[in-house]
């Protein structure tokens, strides 16, 4: 009974109270990829604060062949965007680290976190507040890259399934093409779904429901939920006054 026109408005007023504390004429500044949860997440900065309060940073990493979707997102929001290639700056990390050969999970993780860091430069020389863009299907099975894309200032989305941010998204009047993109990392030439091993609405409904018929996927989905929680809590502190 999910109402995806009421929960817009909702977030777009949650925006708006977010600023008005965190940051009063403040812009959001946000990487844009051109999936879903970017440009989703742009459209409801934009409809709360004004397209004029909203910036896309586009990051490549060399030649990014669906470079356009995100091109696609940013005219049609009219927001100002500024693109930055990482290349250079993921190769230079990579080629200065010569006593150690990375891991492929280093290598794979490497570029969100040079891009989150991207972000926030952008962010701080414009007086912004960063996005985060993670949604809950995401988080769940701790689909993101710690101190990549799972950081940022502020979180519309990650309350919501991928189902319900696709519905958000319609009532928002996105292209459908920006809605629908077939979700990948850009890294490792692999769906979200081939990683993961299950599709989304699968996961959405185990979310919501409770529901899995299939045994080894449901049990897969708690074994990376349980393994991946660490990725929603604070890091633990040492507190000397404790016993």
């Amino acid at each position: 009974m999910f109402n995806a026109n009421e929960v817009k408005s909702k977030c777009v007023q949650w925006i708006r109270e977010f600023f008005e504390k965190n940051g009063p004429g403040c812009c959001a500044v946000l990487g844009i990829s051109g999936g879903k949860d970017s440009s989703v997440a742009a459209a409801l900065c934009a409809e709360a604060l004004g397209k004029d309060r909203v910036v896309g940073v586009l990051m490549p990493c060399g030649e990014q062949k669906d470079i356009d979707m995100a091109e696609k997102l940013v005219n049609h929001l009219g927001i100002r965007k500024y693109i930055v290639n990482i290349k250079d700056a993921v190769d230079g990390v990579i080629n200065n680290i010569t006593d150690l050969r990375l891991t492929p999970q280093a290598n794979t993780n490497l570029p969100p976190r040079i891009r989150m860091a991207t972000v926030y430069a952008i962010s701080q020389c414009l007086n912004g507040r960063v996005v985060n863009t993670c949604n809950l299907s995401e988080d769940w099975i701790g689909y993101s890259t710690r101190y990549g894309d799972s950081v940022g200032d502020f979180s519309p989305l990650s309350k919501l399934t991928v189902t319900e941010v696709k519905a958000i998204g319609y009532e928002l009047g996105l292209p459908v093409e920006l809605i629908e993109k077939v979700p990948a990392d850009g890294l490792c030439g692999k769906t979200d779904e081939e990683n993961i091993g299950f599709s989304y609405a699968v996961l959405d409904k185990y979310i919501r429901q409770g529901i899995c018929e299939d045994s080894d996927i449901k049990q897969k989905i708690d074994i990376l939920h349980t393994r991946n929680l660490f990725k929603l809590e604070l890091m633990p502190a040492f507190d000397p006054f404790i016993n």
